[in-house]
């Protein structure tokens, strides 16, 4: 993590590209006044399991991977936030005082603005931008999960592979995919061997090509 030393002036045209919803002027200079702007490399952990949320991230740039842990510590891949998005569970988490039950992971390189925790019921009664944003994301996170849990449900594991890869080629914007079977197979619940044989499947139906480490979407569905 970098703190980063954009103006006043970039913080606010970046917050108003990317968050027109807040649009009341005391709730923008007070996010600009309060919020700490912070870059995280690709691949470096945001927030992991168990710890305290201190800060309530609004996205600028980049994209971040919401990862959950169940009991048996294995991992299963949620969604992907981008920018002009919230993470919900991170206003459970500040709200209820609550650790965290997710890991938050830099897909790409990632600039974000931290808010402290403690203007967050304020900011609820106070602006009424701030509580609708607030409320919507929550829907729009719900119905994200929903999608989750039916992908789990009712499709097989090759669909659920190829919806994997064309999510993440749309968030990073690059049919290249830079990643190893068993970083896939982590966020899939899923063993490196069904991974391996199904990805040679859909290269065999002409959907991807296989290199080391990457993998190319041919064919988007």
């Amino acid at each position: 993590m970098i703190a980063n030393t954009t103006s006043h002036a970039e913080m606010m045209e970046l917050l108003r590209k990317h968050y027109p919803q807040l649009a009341e002027r005391g709730l923008q200079e007070e996010i600009i006044a309060v919020g700490k702007l912070l870059f995280f490399k690709a691949g470096e952990t945001i927030m992991d399991f168990g710890s305290y949320v201190k800060l309530i991230p609004l996205m600028l740039k980049g994209s971040i991977k919401v990862i959950r842990e169940g009991e048996d510590g294995n991992e299963i891949f949620l969604y992907y936030l981008q920018p002009g998005e919230a993470c919900t569970m991170s206003f459970t988490c500040c709200m209820m005082n609550k650790k965290s039950a997710i890991r938050t992971v830099a897909e790409d390189d990632t600039l974000l603005i931290g808010i402290p925790i403690r203007h967050m019921d304020d900011w609820m009664t106070r602006y009424q931008s701030w509580k609708n944003f607030v409320m919507i994301s929550y829907d729009n996170r719900m119905l994200e999960l929903v999608k989750t849990i039916d992908s789990i449900a009712f499709q097989r594991m090759d669909e659920r592979l190829l919806h994997y890869l064309e999510r993440k080629a749309d968030v990073t914007g690059s049919r290249e995919i830079s990643a190893t079977h068993q970083d896939i197979a982590y966020d899939l619940n899923a063993s490196r061997e069904a991974v391996s044989r199904l990805l040679k499947q859909l290269e065999k139906n002409g959907l991807v090509k296989l290199g080391r480490n990457k993998i190319e979407l041919v064919q988007l569905s």
